[in-house]
């Protein structure tokens, strides 16, 4: 059994100005949401689930983007209810946010 149940990464790429990238388009923050989220609920630690910062997952033009392993699932988001309907559906459900997913 891996150490985590899920590892979530949230590309979090900062690019010079005018470039896409996740972090213009708010991933640090949410990221930080997810995390305070996960907690606030129990569910962060060993055995449960892990939220990272990632440098560029090349997927930009998709973005904001995080991978949820070990399913390798991908998702885009805009906001918090995006990131509380992954947490919830995926994380805590065991089932894909197909609306998300890319």
């Amino acid at each position: 059994m891996s150490y985590f149940k899920h590892h979530v990464f949230f590309c979090t790429n900062q690019r010079e100005p005018g470039e896409a990238c996740c972090n213009a388009r708010g991933a640090g923050e949410l990221r930080g949401y997810a995390k305070d989220r996960l907690k606030a609920l129990g569910l962060s630690g060993k055995g449960q689930v892990r939220i990272n910062s990632a440098g560029c997952l090349d997927r930009c033009d998709e973005g904001p983007v995080l991978v949820v392993y070990p399913e390798a699932v991908w998702y885009t988001y805009i906001d918090k209810d995006d990131i509380d309907e992954i947490i919830d559906v995926h994380l805590v459900g065991g089932k894909v946010v197909e609306r998300l997913k890319i």
